[in-house]
């Protein structure tokens, strides 16, 4: 049996998050939104430096990328839950943008 360690498996994901995001900044230039395509493009930088920093072992590169994926994550599941108007979060964002102007 194969042994994959942990630095084996950090660069597997980074690898993996990096097709993905640039699947995904395909298709979102498909579009003409240009947020999704500045934080994709931030988000590909931020990959690279941690796929940099599991390989050359630097402790902040990863502690960086670490802290930005909790960030990512956080975000990308507040977009979802927005999309699906789950719970009252699409009626409480409606009614604060509505009565902030």
């Amino acid at each position: 049996m194969g042994y994959c360690s942990g630095r084996c498996t950090l660069i597997f994901i980074c690898g993996m998050q990096l097709v993905c995001v640039l699947e995904r900044q395909i298709f979102d230039f498909l579009g003409y939104q240009w947020a999704p395509i500045l934080a994709n493009f931030v988000h590909i930088i931020i990959v690279i430096l941690g796929l940099f920093g599991t390989i050359q072992y630097r402790p902040r590169y990863i502690t960086g990328y670490a802290i930005w994926l909790v960030l990512w994550v956080t975000w990308n599941v507040f977009v979802i839950c927005f999309y699906l108007e789950a719970g009252d979060l699409s009626k409480v964002i409606c009614y604060l943008i509505y009565f902030s102007c």
